[in-house]
């Protein structure tokens, strides 16, 4: 009979998740720590989730590691954290209007007001902001970041 799993969350220094999750997982890895998966989520500032037979196992694997802050007290069910399992489209969140900076691509580093969203192909066209005439761009949705929401008076 496969042994119980349970989810148990450490606390962690801000954006440091992934460098803890990496350092746990060789650590896990050479030991043979009891613990099937380690999750970082994006969306989850200094947290991480971990899937261990027990508190023990956890407090194993945590053990020495920098950036920990601790676990919390008892372990979550998994209802309360799948909806961070779930892909999200890469345009979620994103309205016409926005302002938003290109991170990736060759405009990378502009900033532009978003005209309209392609939700089926996860695109938006922008317009970019600092350039004398300005011209719609298509880009991808993984290629920005929101810099200023529009707001409902605009």
């Amino acid at each position: 009979m496969e042994p119980e799993y349970s989810i148990f969350i450490l606390k962690t220094t801000m954006n440091q998740e992934r460098n803890v999750a990496t350092i746990l997982e060789e650590k896990i890895r050479n030991k043979g720590i009891k613990v099937s998966a380690i999750l970082a989520p994006e969306s989850l500032k200094g947290y991480i989730f971990i899937e261990a037979i027990d508190e023990g196992a956890v407090q194993e694997a945590i053990d020495g590691i920098k950036h920990i802050r601790g676990i919390l007290p008892g372990h979550v069910p998994f209802d309360e954290v799948e909806n961070f399992f779930e892909d999200k489209p890469a345009v979620e969140g994103i309205k016409p209007g926005d302002i938003i900076e290109l991170v990736a691509g060759p405009f990378k580093g502009e900033k532009a007001k978003v005209v309209r969203i392609d939700e089926g192909k996860e695109e938006l066209t922008v317009e970019l902001l600092e350039v004398t005439i300005p011209i719609p761009v298509t880009v991808n949705g993984s290629y920005v970041r929101i810099i200023e929401k529009k707001t409902m008076n605009e």
